[in-house]
């Protein structure tokens, strides 16, 4: 059973632009983000991006999740971990 879903960009049909209200730019992106990585585009697109593209934006995705989600968040959201353990690293675990 696949764990990731995007259902918001299937049934959205509202306006997509930028600029015009925070509520319109959040949905915008939510739709743009599914847009991008739709398995298609991502096989096509990813091979052309420069070394330095491919860094640049794993980059910018990691800042924005460590920056907005909770170390379980991270795990349950991104990651798809039903249960995570924190591992303290100071003990080795």
């Amino acid at each position: 059973m696949p764990v990731h879903n995007h259902n918001f960009v299937e049934e959205y049909d509202e306006l997509v632009a930028f600029g015009f209200s925070r509520e319109i730019d959040e949905k915008s992106l939510m739709y743009y983000l599914q847009k991008f990585s739709d398995d298609e585009l991502v096989k096509v697109l990813v091979p052309r991006l420069s070394d330095d593209e491919i860094s640049r934006l794993f980059a910018a995705m990691s800042e924005v999740l460590r920056k907005h989600l909770s170390d379980t968040e991270y795990h349950r959201l991104f990651l798809k971990e039903e249960h995570h353990h924190h591992h303290d690293e100071s003990s080795g675990e």
